[in-house]
């Protein structure tokens, strides 16, 4: 016999999905110091490639360099505006269970994206697809496994014979197209 879940962790679970993940401020400062070093990366590797007007035209470094300087620029104003925010910036930006909501999404997104073209283990746009219907299929929609696979191995052979073959638009291949000749 199950007994429905005790009333004190019922209200720590609901507690828990309703507990803040940071205010405005504390998002605010994270993004803005986030693109800060993306913007002084970019600044950093122009100087390397060269940020100035050669004798031919700009150097490969010339345009990233004012790029950077611009998104460094912005995230020094962001920066602080988000400390100077006052009683705004102490608002909740987020609960616990909007933000888990976003990573359901977000996660498979990001190895979805890794999976297409890296270093390690490149899978191609194809397969890397095709996991990723599956994956959503069977996590959100809980649909059968024979379902999932007419359905993602389907639509990516449409997509492949579409781009590949038809429109001859070449797109990120992995060793399975490559296994196929379409290297």
């Amino acid at each position: 016999m199950s007994y429905p879940p005790h009333r004190g962790a019922r209200m720590e679970e609901q507690e828990q999905q309703g507990r803040p993940v940071g205010s405005y401020r504390v998002w605010e400062v994270a993004t803005a110091a986030v693109f800060l070093v993306v913007g002084l990366v970019v600044v950093w590797d122009s100087r390397r490639l060269g940020a100035s007007w050669g004798s031919d035209g700009p150097e490969a470094g010339y345009f990233p360099f004012y790029i950077g300087t611009f998104i460094c620029i912005a995230s020094i104003v962001n920066l602080y505006a988000a400390i100077t925010s006052g009683a705004e910036g102490r608002k909740v930006f987020v609960y616990w269970h909007q933000l888990k909501m976003i990573l359901v999404v977000m996660v498979p997104s990001a190895v979805y994206v890794a999976l297409i073209a890296n270093p390690w283990m490149s899978l191609g746009i194809y397969v890397a697809s095709a996991i990723f219907i599956a994956f959503f299929m069977r996590r959100l929609g809980k649909y059968a496994w024979l379902k999932i696979a007419a359905v993602s191995i389907g639509t990516m052979v449409a997509f492949f014979f579409m781009f590949e073959i038809w429109f001859k638009v070449p797109l990120p291949k992995g060793p399975l197209e490559a296994a196929f000749g379409f290297a």
